[in-house]
């Protein structure tokens, strides 16, 4: 039977262990500031979760939250202010954003140091050039987890489906980190299937509910599922058919439950991280 690594678990262990930590700090506390643009109700309810788990953690929390119709020119005006503020460690500003904001510009705005989700230019950078910086949240979990529940990385075939800014390329770069043979896939790559079961540890991120079915999974592979979809009959899956998967693998993550709750853990750790750096300088 398969390891089930649930994220759900060991977040708790990251905010217990954060909330230990923040309680022995002398001076200013973390603080987090998030900026939501418009009405999107995904993105209000992660908000919202953010905001919950800095409170539990001890952290300082704030919700700057924008119409629709502001312009980029608003929108990197309050960046700016943010960035000057010594009391805000940590900025986040809340994907997706309207179509007449660029992401980019935005992303690349907010000052490094205090880049708590690792998409500035700079802290993608320090991640490929093997330095120490601030690295998405999701990709950063992932690797923790599997520490967590000593799963062996270096020397292995590492599979990562998904070639993203968020989730896939940042964690073909961690895991080469680890020592491990990276090989990243995507909807482009010849006999997928195939190269799915060579792989010792399958990270999965494309957004297709239960593509991956036991026949394109190594017997006793390491499988991480990133996906999170809305089958018709409402029940959340992955991209990894869960139930034909877990009895060939040697470890699983679950959906719900898996890696999920590890991306709001990380951005706590990342705000923490922060605040210890800018309070250095």
């Amino acid at each position: 039977m398969a390891l089930v690594l649930s994220g759900r678990k060991y977040a708790r262990v990251v905010r217990a262990s954060l909330r230990q930590r923040v309680s022995e700090l002398q001076g200013q506390l973390p603080g987090l500031t998030v900026i939501i643009v418009g009405e999107n109700p995904a993105s209000k309810v992660y908000v919202a979760a953010k905001e919950k788990a800095c409170v539990k953690v001890g952290f300082n929390s704030n919700v700057i939250s924008l119409p629709a119709e502001v312009t980029q020119s608003e929108i990197l005006a309050i960046v700016d202010k943010l960035n000057a503020d010594d009391s805000v460690h940590g900025i986040l500003v809340q994907l997706p954003l309207p179509e007449h904001i660029s992401t980019d510009l935005i992303a690349a705005a907010v000052l490094p140091e205090k880049d708590v989700d690792g998409f500035h230019p700079v802290n993608v950078g320090r991640l490929w050039r093997g330095e120490q910086g601030l690295f998405p949240c999701t990709p950063s979990g992932i690797v923790s987890l599997l520490h967590h529940h000593n799963i062996p990385l270096s020397g292995k075939n590492a599979l990562i489906v998904g070639r993203s800014n968020i989730v896939g390329k940042p964690m073909a770069a961690l895991l080469l980190r680890e020592n491990c043979t990276v090989t990243v896939a995507h909807s482009r790559t010849v006999d997928l299937k195939q190269r799915c079961a060579e792989a010792d540890i399958l990270v999965v991120a494309v957004g297709r509910a239960e593509m991956i079915k036991k026949d394109w999974v190594k017997p006793g592979a390491v499988v991480v599922d990133v996906g999170m979809n809305r089958r018709s009959d409402g029940k959340l899956v992955g991209d990894v058919d869960y139930d034909d998967v877990s009895p060939v693998c040697s470890a699983i993550t679950p959906v719900p439950g898996g890696v999920g709750p590890l991306t709001i853990a990380f951005l706590l750790e990342n705000t923490f991280k922060a605040r210890n750096s800018l309070l250095a300088d």
